[in-house]
């Protein structure tokens, strides 16, 4: 369970499911736009992923610190209570899940191996399986999504709002803790790269 899957369990807790599910779609897509750049070969995407890792790492590491910190002096019963249009958060809850997940180009080096380790997509592959194999991957993603979702909204009716600035701090702790880990490692991979250390 990475950031982003702590992210949708917070959202869950504190704004319902929906905003959990949204934010997992958010990831979702993100994930579909890594597995995109590697099973069509766009190498002079992946390759500045791949020259640029510890600097992305870096800005990616520097932007869930921003987050964490906000979770965790930010008092969840003012998302509580805020009115606003749902549309609007939903489609907020995606896009934030979406650059989160994509603040972390690592995930490339995972797609990478599981496509040669499948074989996805060959070239003897017709379009419709490629489509079909895609579309896997999404529904694969959102059905994980849905699954947390569900069973944290299950478990959401016995927090009240102490519970609730509770969980704020501990998840916003665990990132800030993954994310001030990601970022010194990018650091340090970044400065051994410049030959500075």
């Amino acid at each position: 369970m990475g950031p982003i899957g702590i992210l949708c369990i917070q959202r869950t807790l504190n704004k319902g499911r929906n905003s959990g599910f949204f934010t997992g779609i958010g990831a979702a897509a993100s994930d579909l736009f890594y597995c995109l750049l590697v099973g069509l070969g766009i190498s002079l995407v992946t390759d500045f992923i791949a020259d640029h890792v510890n600097i992305l790492q870096i800005i990616g590491s520097a932007i869930l610190i921003v987050y964490a910190l906000y979770m965790i002096v930010h008092n969840p019963v003012s998302q509580i209570t805020e009115n606003i249009d749902q549309r609007e958060d939903k489609w907020r809850d995606a896009v934030t899940g979406f650059l989160f997940t994509l603040s972390n180009p690592l995930i490339i080096f995972l797609v990478v191996p599981l496509f040669a380790r499948f074989g996805f997509p060959l070239p003897e592959y017709k379009f419709y399986h490629v489509i079909f194999g895609y579309a896997s991957i999404v529904l694969g993603a959102l059905l994980w999504w849905a699954v947390i979702t569900f069973f944290v909204d299950k478990v959401r009716s016995h927090f009240n709002i102490r519970s609730m600035w509770l969980i704020n701090r501990i998840i916003g702790t665990i990132i800030l803790i993954l994310s001030l880990y990601g970022l010194v490692t990018g650091t340090i991979a970044y400065l051994q790269e410049l030959q500075v250390i």
